[in-house]
């Protein structure tokens, strides 16, 4: 163990944040926090950090043990370029560097027992050098500089010219250089793009330490963590798992405990009647049973209604009217600005039904394509045709239609004059605006807040095309799930950029891919996108283009390698349960040998033959099955 929270509590006056929470991490283990906007989880890095006290409890830190911290917004002001601020984490392997170097010079001048003394000394400086990759560490700093966006042109640039989102970038690598022990990130991905998230992935997955993540990034964390500790309520409850195991995990709890809940609130009601009917018969022996049942009603433990399950937290999303089959064309769109052009050979043909995905590299053009889809801003080349009686709803960053003046409550009402108050306030409570938050002036609130009122507003329309630019920015987990809910139930068509993995692989049906050429086509949701990109890359697919401007053969083979990968995919699934299964298997036979052997060793055992044989006995035994179990691991391993 080399961290560890023991009853950590907090509370901001009468505010309760934390209440008695506990969990441990270990060395190399990966864990995640989650929780909704204001659940206590940044506050509780911060305690772990030393930056706030807790009101009760300890963090308890393993010795020798090294914890770096990267927290969401960084407010230090630096005078360095980015290189010389990366290269700083090495300092340490840099001085030994010089320190070595010195020695060299020194040896030269030494004889005899002296002389055997300094090349000891020489030969240990050295093994640690090697194995702080003092050798590599140039190699390693351009390596994260690349993976996190950086080109080698900016290499030199001032830190105190970058903005923000490139400042935390900049942390983020120079923390990842310096190698801690325990590793803290606080939104890591919120400045990275796709290429740099999924590159953080695989460093933190093969990463040498434990790593502590607070993320909205869902898929981001599948990739990472094997535990999830959620803070809700003030509480914590440790899953075992990744991020999909505890989404599945949590939600069979909760739904279990509303079960119980309404089980138990129905009996509740059964015996209320039933000593309601022996008191109305007013005779003594009825009015002692009646009493007897209310004795036996109030030992009873109620059970606290489970906050999360409810009705009124679903979202259903209803065309008026229905497209004819032909939503959307786009042919040959092109867009420059002064000259330098932002994108060319811009092809896309959406059908009813299709929920369909934006993606490409920061900077490539994805939300102005779906500005001058709606018409905000005029296309250099191209054409964009409508089918019939496509009606559309759009989603943009910056809530150019909400009026300022207004409520938020009022903002939906007076869009929506036939819709009732409790409908309204419904809808609200799913994008987080509960209580009397719906009478704050949309000039008070937030952007992030301004954007869950344009979604909510949103999905009122009654449009059956909906085109969304970056619809999950600002939402909590329990939101976005509202929203994946409400999309994959939506009979319209969908055309959205984001670049929340998680929301894609989820509601996605086809992923256009932007780049230089123009768009790729990948049917399917984001793994298969990231499935096939593999198989093109490693040559195992067909060689040419997913391109739409591609003819009928190609978009027929890449149907039946789609199909194909998915039956792959199937079997490997297949494969590598069995596996997880058989070393389950194995691991409890070795607990229980263990726990033999154990037995075996106590002083009542150690005299009586006739015991110590059954232990031997029951030993063979788990040997036998322990072999079989070893045989069958081999040979799914080696399939």
């Amino acid at each position: 163990m080399v961290l560890a929270c023991q009853n950590i509590s907090k509370a901001y006056g009468a505010d309760e944040i934390l209440s008695a929470v506990n969990f441990h991490i270990e060395a190399k283990e990966k864990i995640a926090i989650v929780g909704i906007n204001g659940a206590g989880k940044s506050t509780l890095l911060k305690i772990i950090m030393g930056e706030e006290e807790a009101d009760e409890g300890n963090v308890s830190i393993a010795k020798d043990v090294t914890i770096g911290y990267l927290a969401q917004h960084q407010e230090k002001y630096y005078k360095q370029t980015i290189y010389e601020e990366l290269l700083s984490a090495k300092k340490d392997v840099i001085d030994l560097g010089k320190q070595i170097r010195e020695l060299e010079k020194e040896i030269e001048k030494l004889s005899g027992d002296e002389l055997e003394l300094a090349l000891e000394r020489y030969a240990r400086m050295n093994h640690t050098f090697e194995m702080q990759d003092g050798y590599a560490f140039d190699s390693q700093i351009n390596g994260v500089l690349k993976g996190l966006g950086f080109s080698e042109e900016d290499a030199d640039k001032p830190i105190e010219e970058l903005s923000g989102g490139q400042k935390t970038r900049v942390s983020l690598g120079r923390l990842l250089l310096s190698r801690p022990d325990i590793i803290i990130l606080d939104e890591p991905t919120n400045h990275l793009d796709l290429k740099s998230t999924a590159w953080l992935e695989n460093y933190l997955k093969s990463y040498d330490g434990a790593v502590i993540i607070v993320s909205h990034d869902r898929y981001f964390l599948d990739k990472i963590v094997t535990k999830v500790i959620e803070i809700e309520n003030t509480k914590s409850t440790i899953y075992h798992g990744n991020y999909s195991y505890y989404a599945d995990k949590r939600l069979e709890i909760r739904l279990s405990k509303y079960r119980a809940y309404m089980n138990q609130q129905a009996e509740i009601k059964h015996q209320e009647e039933v000593i309601s009917k022996l008191k109305q018969f007013n005779r003594e022996k009825s009015i002692k049973r009646a009493e007897s049942r209310e004795k036996l009603l109030d030992k009873i433990e109620r059970l606290d209604k489970p906050s999360e399950v409810r009705d009124d937290m679903k979202l259903t999303l209803t065309p008026e009217i229905e497209s004819g089959n032909d939503v959307l064309l786009v042919e040959d769109l092109s867009k420059a600005y002064t000259d330098s052009p932002l994108f060319t050979n811009v092809n896309m043909d959406i059908k009813k039904g299709e929920r369909v995905a934006l993606i490409g590299d920061n900077g490539t053009g994805k939300t102005t394509i779906l500005k001058i889809i709606n018409q905000l801003i005029p296309k250099d080349t191209g054409r964009i045709i409508f089918g019939a009686q496509v009606h559309i709803g759009y989603y943009d960053q910056e809530h150019q239609v909400l009026h300022p003046d207004k409520t938020i409550f009022d903002e939906l009402h007076d869009a929506y004059p036939s819709m009732t108050n409790t409908k309204i306030r419904n809808t609200l409570a799913a994008f987080l605006f509960t209580g009397d938050d719906v009478f704050k002036e949309i000039k008070d609130i937030s952007g992030g807040e301004r954007g869950r009122v344009s979604l909510a507003k949103l999905m009122l329309t009654g449009a059956n095309f909906l085109i969304l630019d970056e619809p999950t920015n600002h939402l909590d987990i329990t939101s976005k799930e509202i929203l994946e809910n409400a999309l994959t139930s939506y009979t319209g068509t969908v055309l959205y950029v984001s670049h929340d993995r998680y929301f894609i692989n989820r509601t996605a049906t086809r992923i256009l891919e932007l780049n230089n050429n123009g768009i790729n086509s990948y049917p399917g949701n984001y793994d298969d996108y990231i499935n096939e990109k593999t198989k093109l890359q490693s040559g195992d697919s067909y060689t040419a283009s997913a391109n739409i401007n591609g003819t009928a053969n190609k978009e027929t083979e890449s149907k039946t390698d789609w199909k194909r990968s998915k039956e792959e995919q199937a079997r490997e699934r297949k494969r590598q349960n069995d596996i997880k299964k058989t070393e389950q298997q194995i691991e409890e036979l070795e607990k229980e040998l263990a726990a033999l052997d154990e037995e075996m060793t106590l002083p009542e055992n150690v005299t009586n033959s006739a015991k110590l044989n059954e232990i031997a006995d029951k030993q063979n035994e788990i040997n036998d099955r322990l072999s079989s179990l070893y045989e069958t691991w081999e040979q799914l391993s080696e399939e």
